[in-house]
């Protein structure tokens, strides 16, 4: 006896074994069951979620001569001559095959002669919108006022192709995509039913790679099963049989983005190469992982949106902190117009290879979104010192106030060994060098400390600390104390909160395991912010001689 497929072989013959449909399902039930039956449907939806099923369960409920609750029994000899194909009373055509005028002119002479047994004739016509201009005027009139016993059932995947005349003579059911959880449920009870030893993350990743298609979930399971007949279908032999790539190599691809490790992206796609990896399927995957790292980032209760479990989101949330909203929403739209080009693209590879340099370079780019990015990496090397301390000021001058920096330019020029070299006033129109000012060591080392830092703090504290802490500097203020100085009265008001600064301290306890206390001052007109805070020996070493101190 030849194989048949397993979408074949476990098509629902009732209302009940329908999965993912429940609202369209009791609504024809209870027009069944009323005897309220339309004489025109309109199922519309993606490929796979149950169109033709259905039509073909409806078409034998309506004949049947002993219905259950809405359902054909699948017993009475209407329903079996259905189920064999021997009926006249059912009639399905391929409108992509019989699209023409003379195809529609021989239904509407069919239509005139009732049925010889049973109650209903039922056309199914299948993808209906491939009907011409002309077939669907001929159609027009007989599905506004067919006769009594005639029920016309038309399916589509493209419901935006069929002419509004059409469709307002039409009850319209639309047909959602099934959701993960009931295709995974649909394909456990069938690999039970069928003896077939499965991994449920297997099962898993066929649902998300179905897309919401159970006729498509249930193609790739008997794919996958061939593959590997006779042995126990793992998570890897998936990957494998579709050419798909395992989560942790999005995790690491990610990771070297976000340090713009080009290097890096380039040698891991090799290796995909290699294993065969198809990179058009890597392409809309790496898409839906970006995507779960926005909604961890953005979304509210994002865990229930995401189906996955307690440690991948934990994973993903880590690397979600990695980098900003806006930043991975320039990331999909490189991929998202990628996974375009691709699908016609005859060098895959060089357009991948593209795309994480447009990641990983923006300055080579020159449209909106990398100029953007590009904005968005000085300021974050502003907020975080790099530029400070590669790029000191060719002289004195009062010292304006760092972006989010603990040290002033000067203060950083001078311990770099490029500051005048000595206190007191610098050559002609300078005015003094920056003040030294000895600390014990305990304050030294958590001003240095939260100083080095500072950027990321505020970063990764964000909310209105993130803005209103940008032009900031910290000096110290005693044991276990420090001060954050604003030169804005706007930002002082704000910062100068209990409850903000008292998020900062929580922050750093955490972060860093030290209990500081922070308290907060608006700088004065003229203040200068180039103070030089030393430990004693480096003062010591300044002025080349020990210090001694005398009572008096």
């Amino acid at each position: 006896m030849s194989y048949t497929a397993l979408y074949r072989k476990w098509r629902p013959s009732s209302f009940e074994g329908v999965k993912g449909q429940d609202h369209i399902v009791q609504t024809l039930q209870n027009q069944i069951t009323s005897q309220r039956i339309g004489h025109a449907y309109l199922f519309c939806g993606t490929r796979g979620t149950g169109k033709t099923s259905i039509a073909k369960i409806f078409a034998r409920a309506v004949n049947c001569e002993n219905p259950q609750n809405g359902s054909p029994c699948n017993e009475c000899p209407a329903c079996r001559a259905i189920l064999s194909g021997a009926s006249l009373n059912v009639v399905e055509i391929d409108a992509a095959s019989n699209n023409g005028v003379d195809n529609i002119r021989e239904i509407r002479e069919q239509v005139q002669y009732p049925p010889t047994e049973g109650r209903y004739r039922v056309y199914i016509i299948d993808e209906v919108h491939m009907l011409s201009t002309g077939a669907f005027n001929a159609l027009l009139k007989t599905l506004e006022e067919p006769p009594s016993y005639v029920i016309f059932i038309l399916a589509t995947t493209e419901v935006h192709k069929i002419p509004i005349t059409v469709l307002s003579r039409c009850q319209r059911y639309d047909f959602k995509r099934i959701s993960i959880s009931t295709l995974v449920d649909r394909l456990t009870e069938l690999t039970d039913a069928e003896h077939m030893e499965v991994e449920q993350k297997a099962l898993t990743y066929i649902a998300k790679a179905a897309d919401g298609s159970m006729r498509d979930a249930l193609s790739l399971l008997d794919q996958c099963a061939a593959f590997h007949y006779g042995k126990k279908l793992t998570y890897e032999n998936v990957l494998e049989v579709l050419g798909a790539v395992d989560t942790s190599v999005f995790s690491s691809l990610f990771r070297a983005v976000v340090n713009k490790d080009t290097r890096s992206c380039i040698y891991q796609l090799e290796d995909l190469v290699i294993q065969g990896r198809e990179l058009g399927q890597f392409v809309n995957d790496f898409i839906w992982y970006l995507r779960n790292l926005l909604l961890l980032s953005t979304a509210e209760d994002a865990e229930s949106i995401l189906e996955m479990s307690e440690d991948s989101i934990k994973l993903m949330r880590e690397e979600a902190a990695l980098e900003k909203p806006e930043t991975i929403m320039r990331y999909i739209r490189v991929f998202s117009e990628l996974s375009n080009q691709i699908r016609y693209g005859t060098q895959k590879r060089v357009l991948v290879e593209l795309a994480f340099i447009k990641l990983t370079k923006p300055a080579m780019e020159q449209n909106l979104d990398s100029i953007l990015q590009r904005i968005q990496d000085i300021e974050d090397r502003l907020e975080d010192g790099s530029f400070l301390s590669h790029s000191p000021p060719a002289g004195g001058g009062n010292m304006a106030i760092p972006a989010a920096g603990g040290a002033a330019p000067g203060a950083a020029s001078d311990r770099n060994g490029s500051g005048t070299g000595a206190d007191g006033p610098g050559p002609a129109g300078e005015v003094s060098a920056p003040r030294r000012v000895e600390l014990p060591p305990g304050q030294l080392e958590d001003l240095n400390m939260v100083r080095n830092e500072w950027g990321k703090i505020i970063r990764e504290i964000g909310g209105s600390i993130r803005s209103g802490f940008r032009n900031t500097v910290v000096e110290p203020s005693g044991e276990s104390c420090l001060c954050v100085v604003f030169t804005s009265p706007e930002a002082y008001a704000i910062g100068n909160r209990p409850t903000v600064l008292g998020e900062i301290e929580r922050y750093v306890e955490a972060a860093y395991g030290k209990t500081i206390y922070f308290k907060a001052r608006l700088a004065g007109a003229g203040e200068r912010f180039d103070t030089i805070y030393v430990s004693r020996h480096e003062m010591e070493e300044k002025i080349h001689m020990d210090i001694e101190e005398e009572d008096f």
